[in-house]
């Protein structure tokens, strides 16, 4: 069988997801970002999360497998922060975006939440590897309302 990929594309993006910046901290100090969809929880005990990485990333090197990473759930109001950190060559986080994490990775600030991780395995998947993290710390805010990404653009929830 033959897929046509734009018609897989659409369907696909006919599930809304959240938007992320996952953020990794280098061996020579830089703080890097990079913005996903593709974030999903494993398992509660132990504490494992997920998002995957396009094996032809121009940051897949720094990204497929940090020791210490982490997971940033953006707000709607953060829809500028997911729009730069997407871009081609444009992954070093701006200092006013972000503090130390405990772990060392990059937390950005006044994210939705926060899921500071431990790489526990990455998997093959297709043109993509997936990377499983083990919790260590998190952090959210409930009183605020997240990004949404759904069929090829930002979009707004409606919240009652």
């Amino acid at each position: 069988m033959t897929t046509d990929t734009r018609h897989l594309r659409d369907a696909l993006g006919q599930f809304a997801t959240g938007v992320c910046l996952v953020t990794v901290a280098t061996d020579d100090g830089r703080a890097l970002a990079l913005t996903v969809n593709s974030f999903a929880s494993v398992s509660l005990d132990p504490p494992l999360v997920l998002w995957s990485l396009q094996n032809n990333s121009e940051v897949y090197d720094i990204f497929a497998t940090p020791q210490h990473y982490a997971i940033n759930v953006l707000a709607a109001e953060q829809e500028q922060l997911s729009t730069r950190y997407a871009q081609s060559g444009a992954h070093l986080l701006d200092p006013a975006h972000f503090t130390p994490g405990e772990n060392g990775a990059p937390v950005i600030t006044d994210a939705l939440a926060v899921f500071e991780c431990e790489l526990a395995a990455t998997h093959e998947g297709g043109d993509h590897t997936i990377i499983v993290g083990r919790v260590a710390r998190f952090a959210a805010d409930t009183g605020r309302t997240p990004l949404v990404f759904y069929r090829g653009g930002y979009r707004a929830l409606a919240v009652s």
